[in-house]
């Protein structure tokens, strides 16, 4: 089975990331291009695209960088044929892990997102009652 590489760009506006970011993320192995061009153009695949789009997740999440990677070598070791039963148990509880930690900085962020929402909702009751005060001394 042939794989269609695409060149950084259209993963670029597919993503909705940076040229820069995918070139970092590569820099760091988090993603690096499955190909080169003989030009040296760097060539993604759908795979690439799929590991770029779950980085893309954990970041608001502040995962950092050895954490993604760290992921990242967890999904891919479970994807290896042949594993054994004892690692596949153990990259499944590291896996479960970080379902844990989104799921609970997901949380922290729903809180934060309340707490803005509030703060937002004061603001706008002020700026109505300012506008009833101008238009009561102004008539």
């Amino acid at each position: 089975m042939s794989l269609q590489h695409m060149q950084i760009g259209e993963v670029a506006e597919r993503t909705g990331l940076s040229l820069r970011t995918i070139r970092y993320y590569g820099e760091v192995g988090l993603v690096r291009p499955s190909a080169r061009t003989h030009g040296g153009f760097r060539l993604y695949t759908e795979p690439d695209i799929a590991r770029l789009e779950l980085i893309k997740r954990m970041k608001p999440l502040d995962f950092s960088l050895d954490e993604m990677g760290d992921l990242l070598g967890v999904l891919d070791k479970l994807n290896e044929p042949g594993i054994a039963d004892e690692e596949h148990e153990a990259l499944l509880e590291r896996l479960v892990m970080y379902r844990l930690a989104a799921e609970e900085r997901s949380r922290a962020l729903r809180e934060q997102l309340a707490v803005a929402e509030d703060f937002h909702e004061s603001l706008r009751k002020e700026i109505s009652r300012q506008r009833r005060i101008g238009e009561r001394s102004g008539s």
